[in-house]
Parts: C-alpha cells; structure tokens; sequence
C-alpha cells in the first residue's frame, strides 16, 4: 500500500505538476510512460485536464478564475470545487491560455485516449491482484488497503496543497501572496508543501530551495537524472532567491 501511494504520489507531484504542467525538467520516453502510468495509479483526471487546471490555477491564483480559490474557504479549495460546477471565470480565462504542446506529447495523448481503462487497471487492480497473487494477501485487504484507503489518502493529500497550504504557514518569498510553506503538507505530499517558493519560482524543478529539508520528489528527479533520464531541470539561482526574500518575503526565513 505504501509503495503504491509513493507511486501514486510521482504520477503526480514529478509527472503531471513539475513536468507537464510547469515543463520546469525534461523526461525522456521511458520516465514519461512510468510517470503516465503512476498518474492513471492517482485517478486525479488524466495529465491533460490535471495540467490545464493547474496552469489556470497559477495564472489567476486566488480569484474566481481559479479552479480551486482558496479565498472560497478551506472546503471549497480543499473538495468543493469538484462537487460544483466551475465558475465561468475559469471557463472564459482558461480558454486564453496556450495547452497544445500537452497533446504534442504522444504520451499525454495516450493516456488521455485510454484514461479509463488505465485507471481500472492501475488504480484498482494492479493494487489488489499483486497482493493476492504474489503473497497470499486475502483480496479483501489488498483491495481496501492497497487500493480504496492508498487512493482516498492520496487524494486528500493533494488536495491538501490547495486548501492548507494556501492558508497556514509563513510566507518567507513573497508575502503578498496567499500560498505558503507547510511543514505537514511537506511530509504528506512528499515535497509539495514549499508552496509560497513554489509560486514565487513555478520554473524551478525542486520547488523549494535546493538542498532544503525534506523533498523526495526532487530526489527521485535527481536520480532519474543520475541515471540519464532527466535533462534541463530548471532552478532559481541562490542569487535571485536571496534577493527576493529580502524584497517580498515576510522575514521569517
């Protein structure tokens, strides 16, 4: 169950945020098929409709044309938005933004075309047939523990960066701005909880300042770059963060 949440967590922090959505790295074929197929695991809508809502999400951080706005309240940021129909500022806006080099990418399209199937099989059976065939695990635990209770944990953790933090934490980058940094959002959605970096400096591949505490999703792209699958990953000289703490941020770091 928790290798299938660290998987889950990839197809989504390293794969559908850093990746396609922000392009701050470039991922050759084999990391990106492994990344489409972490994401299916997540079941959080396919790359293309994760992406465009973030990159909508960025652009008009805050204000109704945001998907999630935090400004609607901790449930609404948090699950609402997905119970109601989107305001129309979304709507109208999104439409402005560019999202063709998404269907550029022939994995995106894939997944986009097969979504449903690739979720059934990631998300549901993969999760409970591996258990039960390979170690004897009843169906009945490897279905609620390594599948339901993995995917409603990880849902919640995402969903966990738009609501908690863009209301609790310090704001040492730029303090006109509502995300902050969350250490339990951190640990949680390993790595993701650096959000007032993260929206100070969307380009940066690590979002968060590198080498700073704990950060699996910039391990794994570190690694995948070891091993030859990771070029052009983007980062925010120390210069210009330095620099933008001392004119923006709130004095807390």
């Amino acid at each position: 169950a928790y290798f299938c949440f660290l998987m889950t967590a990839l197809g989504v922090t390293a794969g559908a945020h850093r990746l396609w959505s922000h392009r701050s790295y470039k991922a050759k074929l084999p990391l990106r098929i492994f990344l489409a197929a972490a994401n299916s695991m997540a079941f959080q809508n396919d790359i293309y409709e994760w992406s465009r809502d973030h990159r909508v999400h960025h652009k008009y951080s805050e204000t109704d044309a945001d998907p999630h706005n935090a400004r609607r309240g901790f449930f609404f940021s948090h699950i609402g938005w997905l119970f109601v129909r989107k305001h129309r500022d979304v709507i109208e806006k999104g439409r402005k933004l560019d999202f063709t080099d998404l269907l550029d990418d022939p994995v995106v399209r894939f997944q986009r075309k097969y979504y449903k199937s690739s979720v059934v099989l990631m998300c549901f059976v993969i999760p409970t047939v591996v258990p039960w065939y390979l170690w004897g695990e009843s169906l009945w635990n490897a279905y609620f523990l390594a599948s339901i209770l993995r995917y409603t944990i990880s849902l919640n953790v995402t969903w966990l960066v738009n609501s908690a933090a863009h209301m609790y934490g310090n704001r040492p980058y730029d303090k006109n701005i509502n995300p902050r940094q969350n250490t339990l959002v951190t640990l949680g959605a390993i790595g993701e909880g650096f959000h007032n970096y993260h929206h100070t400096f969307p380009f940066d591949y690590s979002a968060s300042e590198l080498g700073l505490k704990f950060n699996p999703t910039t391990w794994f792209i570190d690694f995948m770059f070891w091993l030859g699958l990771v070029t052009d990953r983007k980062q925010a000289p120390k210069e210009m963060i330095q620099a933008r703490k001392e004119r923006t941020g709130d004095g807390s770091a």
